[in-house]
């Protein structure tokens, strides 16, 4: 993968090229950014640039045999860690090297894929993965051998906010002091959740979202979709191109998310005072119940954002609103108002804590439950 290859980033780009050209790699960098935006991408182009000599050039220097190892994912002194759980086919302590195969059919479907894609890609999306004291094993015993082919070594750890407390205290020595010629590349999308003392290890570089014009262009150069088609979806994708390409191929999870979302608040709507709707609220908790822990958690994400856009659009920022509902009989518009100074904060407190409570294995149904009741009584509470 070649930095020419990645969308957008050009001054992140510029700074790593540079890096490398001028002998100052760092041996530790996070590189941090939200979902869609490229992290991911960068950090393998970036490593290919070091392995394979790809300096002052990509197209024009740099070891062709190394160049074409990158092609499947494959070369061997570029490592990879990522967060894992039991599968049928892994039944104990699960470590990314049991699931390599699968990882690189995501990268090459999905290279700005998130932690859903591959929880799905995994087929255990009723399961949280982590990045365990299994792996930080893994990882300490792979770079302790001699490089491959006698350059670097990198190791990639992608969702490092997933590493536990285990993990990350077994690689803190390693992430400090590497053995020579090594490097450590760690790719977050919520900085606030590694630890200190490995954050404070690393060089910190930001990514931010994508401008509109270059998921429009990302879209045209890849997809060959006309440059109205185009405009629409960037448009709608929130500087996420991840969800840019969901959208191409309309299996976003964000239509079935659409269509959960639209019962649920419609139901809480109509259930004061009205039995018929509280049923109709139980049984949507214990249908959303039956789900995975990171749907759930997707879904609860995808609603406080459905919030965020009807406020905006209740106060007139619509030039800040992407968000289109698919649903013909669903309207943002009437719906905005709902959706106010006197309940927002609220609205997303509760989401949050449902959130919060569900990734540390709560019971989903009373969550969920829990959740409606309160909206009940939200949605007709009045603006301040």
């Amino acid at each position: 993968m070649l930095f020419e290859d990645i969308l957008g980033q050009e001054y992140i780009k510029k700074h790593l090229t540079q890096s490398v050209d001028n002998g100052r790699i760092p041996h530790a960098q996070l590189f941090v950014g939200p979902e869609g935006c490229g992290t991911l991408p960068m950090a393998i182009a970036y490593a290919q640039y070091i392995l394979c000599n790809n300096t002052k050039g990509e197209n024009n220097n740099g070891i062709q045999a190394c160049n074409l190892k990158f092609n499947g994912f494959s070369h061997p002194d570029l490592h990879f860690a990522f967060p894992v759980t039991t599968t049928d086919k892994i039944n104990s302590h699960p470590v990314s090297n049991h699931f390599m195969t699968e990882w690189r059919q995501l990268l090459e479907k999905q290279p700005y894929g998130n932690l859903f894609d591959w929880y799905k890609q995994l087929g255990v999306d009723n399961k949280q993965g982590q990045i365990g004291v299994d792996e930080a094993v893994e990882i300490v015993k792979s770079l302790s051998l001699k490089s491959y082919e006698g350059g670097y070594k990198i190791m990639l750890i992608w969702m490092a906010e997933k590493m536990n407390s285990a993990c990350a205290n077994k690689l803190l020595k390693l992430i400090e002091e590497p053995p020579s010629k090594t490097i450590f590349i760690l790719i977050a999308e919520d900085e606030e959740q590694i630890i200190n003392t490995i954050k404070s290890r690393c060089q910190v570089l930001h990514f931010s979202p994508l401008s509109e014009n270059v998921i429009k262009r990302g879209l045209i150069k890849i997809y060959g979709l006309d440059e109205a088609v185009a405009t629409k979806i960037a448009a709608q994708s929130n500087g996420n191109f991840n969800k840019a390409c969901d959208l191409i191929y309309q299996d976003s999870e964000d239509l079935q998310f659409e269509e959960w979302f639209i019962f649920w608040i419609r139901s809480a709507f109509k259930a004061k005072g009205n039995k018929a709707a509280i049923h109709d609220l139980i049984n949507w908790s214990d249908d959303i119940a039956k789900t995975g822990r990171e749907t759930q958690k997707q879904f609860l994400q995808f609603c406080l954002n459905f919030f965020r856009q009807a406020l905006l659009l209740n106060y007139n920022a619509s030039q800040l609103v992407y968000l289109q509902p698919k649903t013909d009989t669903f309207k943002l518009e009437k719906f905005a108002p709902f959706v106010h100074d006197g309940n927002i904060l609220e609205i997303s407190d509760e989401l949050q804590d449902a959130i919060y409570h569900i990734e540390r294995n709560g019971n989903s149904k009373i969550i969920l439950t829990d959740l409606s009741i309160k909206l009940t009584r939200l949605l007709h509470k009045n603006s301040a």
